[in-house]
């Protein structure tokens, strides 16, 4: 897999992997790496100040998904980014990686769908100050959110990953 470079994802946060997160094999259990992806989530969503509105709106998860590329273990400690790759009417679509430090390298990536809801749980357009705040802050990383609907969004980690094991994927 091609190496990435955090300097592309505007939210980048340390976690250190604890013992208590390790299973009866000796290593970091698969829920676990959805805790990462929701602590770095979290702080996506407070740089954008998506939690500031929550009486008006709040921020589901209506998807995700993890590709584990290596176990962890404990000691170690990781390098979590989070980014918005495609806006949508309602929401988001983001990416997540996990690096670890110990061995200087992916260990998962994931992504996750985050529409906004309202009171009642009902979906709700994104409000447009919301969708330019997620567009500035990933312009701060050389990210292009105001790609034109009719044209292909950008490829993600995920689908890269994909890509390796079914070249047919994208004929």
């Amino acid at each position: 897999m091609s190496q990435i470079n955090l300097s592309e994802f505007p939210i980048v946060q340390p976690q250190a992997v604890a013992w208590g997160e390790m299973d009866a094999f000796g290593h970091v259990n698969n829920s676990v790496y959805y805790r990462y992806f929701e602590s770095v989530r979290i702080s996506y969503l407070q740089a954008i100040g998506a939690l500031d509105q929550l009486d008006v709106m709040n921020p589901v998860v209506a998807a995700n998904s993890c590709r584990y590329l290596k176990p962890l273990n404990y000691p170690d400690d990781l390098e979590l980014g989070a980014r918005v790759v495609e806006l949508r009417g309602s929401g988001f679509r983001m990416e997540y990686v996990l690096i670890s430090l110990k061995q200087k390298g992916i260990v998962a990536t994931g992504e996750a769908i985050v529409v906004m809801v309202d009171a009642n749980g009902k979906k709700i357009t994104l409000p447009d100050e919301l969708r330019q705040t997620v567009i500035n802050l990933e312009q701060t990383v050389g990210n292009d959110l105001t790609v034109d609907d009719s044209h292909k969004q950008p490829e993600t980690l995920l689908g890269k990953a994909l890509s390796r094991f079914n070249p047919m994927r994208d004929k």
